[in-house]
């Protein structure tokens, strides 16, 4: 923890919070599952570059949208090779609200499903990054329905350095599968957000402890849904927290630093 603390410190005073997207390259990546077809987004800097960690990113219910793939370039920067996960197949991109609760419920709605379509895409990040990606050092994040994905790789007992959910739901839901976690777990919380119940918080927090993992909870005062996520304007429980989003991309950084040491 004082580690990570550091890390944390250092970043912060260093680095403006989403910058360095300059001259990033974005590519498709298709493959099928259960022969439906799916196209995710792989955002890397270049055949010349050096290699780096990679990250699986989930976003919101929306899907991938230019917002999303705004900010999975923000976060790539020059620390990863990001691979934007369609969750849904090229059939399905959410054109409102509506569409999108559909879209993630059908998903949510069955854990199995969710856990084999986010694995997937972990191998769509290994297959395609090729000599971009260091050699183990896979880890992912999620937003919103993207954190609550995320969540569900760690329980399929996926081989990933760690997992991250920024205001996603960490309920649980389907038991963790036999092989357990295998990752470090973080949840960023907006300490008001009221999307997220209190005993779904406590029954992580055992689950967490039941299976002897390494878990971090942080809860945001003042902070609701969506808190990171700079397009947000939703009252009252979907809104953009500049300060809290600033403090939770730190956080995530400095972990993923701490769980990519030594793989």
């Amino acid at each position: 923890m004082k580690r990570l603390l550091c890390a944390l410190a250092a970043w912060l005073l260093a680095v403006p919070v989403l910058a360095g997207a300059v001259g990033l390259q974005v590519e498709p990546v298709e493959y099928e599952i259960d022969g439906v077809a799916y196209q995710s987004l792989l955002i890397h800097a270049g055949d010349d570059a050096a290699a780096r960690p990679g990250l699986v990113m989930v976003p919101n219910w929306m899907g991938i949208n230019q917002g999303a793939i705004e900010l999975a370039r923000q976060i790539a920067g020059d620390r990863y090779v990001v691979l934007l996960a369609d969750m849904y197949g090229t059939s399905v991109r959410p054109a409102d609200g509506r569409e999108a609760a559909a879209a993630a419920g059908s998903v949510l709605g069955d854990r199995a499903v969710a856990r084999q379509r986010i694995n997937r895409a972990v191998q769509a990040l290994t297959d395609s990054a090729g000599e971009r990606l260091q050699a183990g050092k896979v880890a992912a994040i999620g937003f919103c329905f993207g954190g609550t994905t995320v969540l569900e790789l760690a329980r399929s007992g996926a081989d990933v350095a760690a997992v991250v959910a920024l205001h996603g739901n960490p309920s649980p839901v389907m038991p963790i599968d036999d092989a357990g976690i295998q990752s470090a777990v973080l949840v960023l919380h907006g300490a008001d957000d009221s999307a997220v119940p209190e005993q779904g918080l406590r029954e992580f927090e055992q689950e967490m402890r039941e299976a002897g993992v390494d878990w971090t909870l942080v809860s945001f005062g003042g902070a609701v849904h969506c808190f990171a996520e700079p397009s947000a304007n939703r009252p009252l429980n979907c809104l953009y927290h500049p300060t809290v989003a600033k403090r939770s991309f730190g956080i995530m950084h400095a972990f993923l630093a701490e769980h990519f040491e030594g793989r």
